[in-house]
């Protein structure tokens, strides 16, 4: 198979970054492509591509497309079989004209692996050592000509910090684009007669292949996706006729590699001798301590947990006053009217919702992609890795779970960094559990009915306690689910963390800030379109009924304003709440009435339910509604209040018990009450079926711990 020049070329010339994990191979995309850059999917899993566009200094653009950090070509994860699948399969729609390998200057030895593989599949490659800076303070040097020559590939030493060896790369790169490529043998690995064997009986289902290519099938064949089931039976009867042992051959495979490039290493590469350990090894005695350890992660996440509360606040507080003055504009401009309404109660409160979680997720991504770039992170999940392995988690699962203390949504998006899909997935079910800042409303206004204040005195508040109480509910409730996701959920990968400690570097601002940029960009797009859609469906819902109870509702407010005195405000009030009683949504809470009753719930508590789909704090304003109250509805002290005096109109009992108010928490704490969070777990598995197993799940458990609450205390 010939890949010809760009030039002849229907499309741009496509050139592919692979290296291993922490290699910095991200950081010199971004360096690259800075913000010509978008996100993709490959075909038929969930790993997110990024593609990127360059233009080189002759103006031709050429393609990039950054791959999922990879160790070999013999995967243990989701993401690095993305690298054999691509490349393995010619005929891929992401198969590259040529190859950026990216690999850690300061670990080059360990780097090399997959470079081999690469350069054994025919693929032109260049080989970038990054890195440079901190290669240069350990005072490495590199023969570069000589190492040129030995692995027949153009190498640059780089800096994605400083730049350094950018412009000798974009040389290497354009020469590239000019002369056609074809297949070379093997250099790297000679294979032994059986995978010889092999490769030649599937030579001719697979034309366009190399051998190591047709070797790869043999090892993957199992799981690659491009394959038919007809080719999938070839390969296994070919490998069965040959005796072809996978395991076996990938340890033969791996160990005549390390024999070829090792020798390679040692004749290029230059290092000044130190018996004193490094900066690394000096502050990995510190934050890999068995307690010392813990204990500094846990002040880490105390103050990002922190920061995401005292930073988000103020841009979160104006983005609420840009869209109230909006919505003031927009009801002083237009005529009232149901359009008016649509696009203030619908649209403009639905873009509100979206809009009003881009501090949390700005926040929390920036400072998690900080600790990442230093190389922290890689620390806490190797720390915690065992505690979580235990229910069924990983320990990068930890820093997800704990971000979901302010907001479920960035940290059920910060779980991309978990490789294994069944970790991933759990990760992603069990989050929600955690009780985030949406709750805090719901949990202030009700613990008033079940906890006294107390007299004041002493250290402890008895309602401080048990708002902590509903905390350590939601983190048992995480884990617990999680443990038995373990023993249900089903898959072939291995539950194992495999991961290199890098070095502790310098951050690049640029990346950080491009990551955060690709969060809060996928979030607004893809799970705000949802939230929109969702948003006016409710609002419809609440604000139009049957005609003939909607019109008596006018009467009726005038028949009770008349007869009890009331002025403008209170009949507002009032009407408002008759016709949010009257409204679809009020009959779908009379609906599910029966449903409910058995937990202590009414009509009315069922509304709220029902609005508080859209964001769980909805609950505290539908409240106000309901029990009219909307001069008071950012007042809470006004509310509790109101529903502290609200009596049942047949009975003349109390309606927020203690039972009653208990069993409203307990829903609260587990139940799935936010479509933001239901519309981002959609995005990150690709499927409805999660987020509708996971509603369904959390809403369940809801019930039947209301219901026990409830019914003991009644």
């Amino acid at each position: 198979m010939n890949n010809s020049s760009s030039q002849t070329h229907s499309r741009p010339f496509r050139l592919a970054l692979i290296g291993n994990p922490n290699s910095g191979k991200s950081s010199v995309f971004n360096r690259l492509t800075g913000l010509q850059q978008k996100v993709g999917n490959f075909p038929g899993v969930t790993v997110d591509k990024k593609l990127g566009s360059y233009e080189l200094s002759n103006g031709e653009k050429i393609s990039l497309i950054d791959f999922p950090g990879a160790y070999s070509f013999y995967p243990s994860a989701q993401d690095e079989r993305i690298v054999v699948q691509t490349l393995a399969n010619p005929l891929d729609e992401n198969y590259p004209d040529a190859i950026l390998y990216v690999a850690d200057f300061t670990r080059l030895e360990k780097h090399l692996l997959l470079f081999t593989q690469i350069k054994d599949l025919g693929l032109p490659a260049i080989l970038g050592l990054n890195m440079a800076d901190m290669a240069e303070e350990r005072g490495r040097e590199v023969d570069t000509a000589l190492l040129s020559k030995k692995i027949d590939a153009p190498v640059v030493v780089l800096s994605s910090h400083s730049g350094e060896g950018f412009q000798e790369l974009e040389g290497y790169i354009n020469q590239l684009t000019q002369v056609e490529t074809s297949h070379k043998t093997t250099s790297f690995y000679r294979p032994n007669t059986i995978e010889k064997r092999v490769a030649l009986d599937l030579e001719q289902a697979f034309p366009n292949n190399t051998v190591y290519q047709n070797i790869l099938l043999a090892h993957h064949y199992q799981w690659l996706p491009f394959l038919s089931d007809d080719k999938r039976q070839l390969i296994e009867r070919v490998t069965e006729e040959h005796d072809f042992k996978t395991l076996r051959h990938q340890v033969q495979e791996t160990m005549a590699r390390f024999d070829q490039f090792e020798p390679v290493a040692k004749a290029t590469i230059k290092e000044t001798a130190t018996d004193s350990p490094g900066f690394t090894e000096k502050v990995d005695r510190i934050l890999t301590h068995k307690v010392f350890g813990p204990l500094i992660f846990l002040l880490l996440m105390l103050f990002v947990f922190q920061a995401i509360y005292a930073w988000a606040g103020y841009p979160m507080d104006g983005i609420e006053w840009i869209f109230g003055q909006l919505n003031d504009v927009v009801k002083a401009v237009l005529p009232a009217g149901w359009l008016t309404d649509l696009l203030t109660d619908g649209i403009l409160a639905g873009l509100g919702g979206v809009v009003i979680f881009i501090p949390q997720i700005a926040i929390l991504f920036f400072l998690i992609n900080l600790l990442e770039e230093v190389g922290y992170m890689a620390r806490a999940a190797y720390m915690f890795d065992s505690l979580m392995h235990f229910f069924g988690l990983n320990g990068r699962s930890l820093v997800a779970l704990i971000s979901s203390g302010a907001c479920a949504i960035p940290a059920i998006m910060s779980t991309r960094t978990i490789a294994n899909w069944k970790e991933r997935l759990i990760t992603i079910l069990v989050a929600p559990f955690i009780s985030c800042s949406a709750r805090l409303p719901v949990y202030v206004v009700l613990i008033g009915f079940v906890v006294p204040a107390g007299d004041g005195d002493g250290f402890f508040n008895p309602q401080g306690l048990a708002f902590m109480g509903l905390y350590l509910l939601g983190i048992i409730a995480a884990l617990g689910t999680a443990l038995f996701f373990k023993y249900i959920l089903k898959t072939e990968e291995r539950s194992t963390l495999m991961l290199e400690l890098p070095e502790y570097r310098r951050p690049l601002l640029r990346n950080v800030t491009l990551n955060v940029w690709d969060k809060v960009r996928s979030f607004v797009i893809e799970a705000g379109k949802v939230i929109l859609v969702i948003s006016i469906v409710l609002w419809a819902l609440a604000s139009y009924g049957p005609a003939d109870k909607m019109a008596a509702v006018e009467a009726q407010t005038a028949t009770i304003a008349t007869a009890q005195n009331l002025d403008a405000n209170a009949k507002e009030d009032l009407e408002a709440s008759l016709k949010l009683e009257a409204s679809y949504a009020g009959q779908m809470g009379k609906y599910i009435e029966p449903v409910i009753r058995p937990l202590g719930f009414d009509w009315k508590m069922g509304v709220a339910i029902i609005c508080s789909f859209a964001a769980r704090e909805v609950f505290v304003g539908t409240m106000a509604t309901l029990y009219s109250v909307g001069s008071a509805a950012d007042d809470e002290s006004g509310i509790i209040e109101r529903l502290t005096n609200e009596r049942n109109p047949v009975t003349g009992e109390q309606v927020y018990t203690t039972a009653t108010s208990a069993s409203l928490l307990i829903f609260y704490v587990f139940a799935m009450m936010c479509m933001s969070t239901l519309a981002v777990v959609k995005r990150e598995t690709k499927s409805w079926k999660w987020p509708i197993f996971q509603f369904f799940l959390m809403t369940g458990i809801a019930y039947l711990a209301s219901f026990a609450v409830y019914q003991w205390l009644a």
